[in-house]
């Protein structure tokens, strides 16, 4: 997310629940694949398990945030991990892979729909293109932040922000066929059980928030403007006696490359 910061210690706090549609994804992903390359791959949490599924393999992590690339160096220096651009990223710049993966990052990439087809086409017979995005931008956690960030206090400070955007599962389907694949798209709703005080929006700080707070950099207003969103979502998602509740769609697509 470009002149955005991320923060590895945030977006861990939720480790489990952000990488269980990591592993639903992986775990559809078929053959033995050979060279790995995760885009998008934040802290490495996630990338680093790939080592144990196909333990032969060469594996590649990259992400545009230094933060989370010092994380995953630190964390897992078994693995390779470089900072770098999705939105220019081709598959020759690491040997054409045969399995090029994901996970809840494209959605950042205004028209990364466009990027498919380079992707594809760079993909052996058998390899494959997979991942998973965020399918709930209708739910009140965006619904509320967008109408927040265009409010009249807000507007003109937040109303260019970035905001994220995906397709259906079917648009996918449709597109990653078109050019010679196999795809098998899904979705699922996780019903997400958080705790502790003001929950959803702990969520939120360590991936929908970002782009709004990097642009309050003045510490009280954003302190207003995370108080008057936090009062907004705990009126959505009430706390009940076993915690509190935030359904959470993903969208997944795995689409391998014909063989000849």
């Amino acid at each position: 997310m470009t002149g955005t910061t991320w923060d590895p210690a945030q977006y861990l706090r939720h480790a489990d629940h952000r990488s269980r549609p990591f592993h639903d994804l992986v775990d559809r992903i078929p053959g033995t694949p050979a060279d790995i390359v995760d885009l998008g791959c934040g802290p490495g949490n996630t990338t680093a398990t790939l080592t144990d599924r196909w333990p032969g393999a060469a594996l590649t992590g990259i992400d545009n945030s230094p933060e989370m690339i010092d994380k995953a160096r630190a964390d897992h220096p078994a693995v390779s991990f470089r900072v770098g651009d999705i939105t220019t990223w081709t598959p020759e710049e690491d040997g054409n892979p045969d399995l090029i993966l994901s996970n809840a990052a494209l959605q950042w990439i205004p028209g990364h729909a466009e990027l498919l087809p380079r992707w594809a086409d760079a993909l052996p017979a058998g390899g494959t293109l997979a991942f998973q995005v965020p399918g709930n931008f209708g739910a009140p956690s965006h619904t509320l932040l967008a109408e927040l960030r265009t409010s009249p206090r807000w507007n003109g400070r937040l109303a260019g922000t970035q905001k994220p955007a995906v397709l259906e599962p079917d648009d996918y389907l449709a597109r990653l066929s078109a050019l010679g694949c196999t795809v098998d798209a899904w979705e699922t709703t996780y019903y997400q059980t958080l705790q502790g005080a003001h929950p959803v929006l702990d969520w939120m700080l360590g991936t929908g928030l970002r782009p709004a707070l990097a642009a309050l950099t003045d510490a009280g207003e954003r302190a207003e403007f995370l108080a008057e969103y936090s009062d907004l979502l705990d009126h959505a998602y009430p706390a009940t006696p076993h915690g509190t509740v935030l359904p959470y769609r993903r969208i997944f697509v795995v689409a391998t490359r014909k063989k000849q």
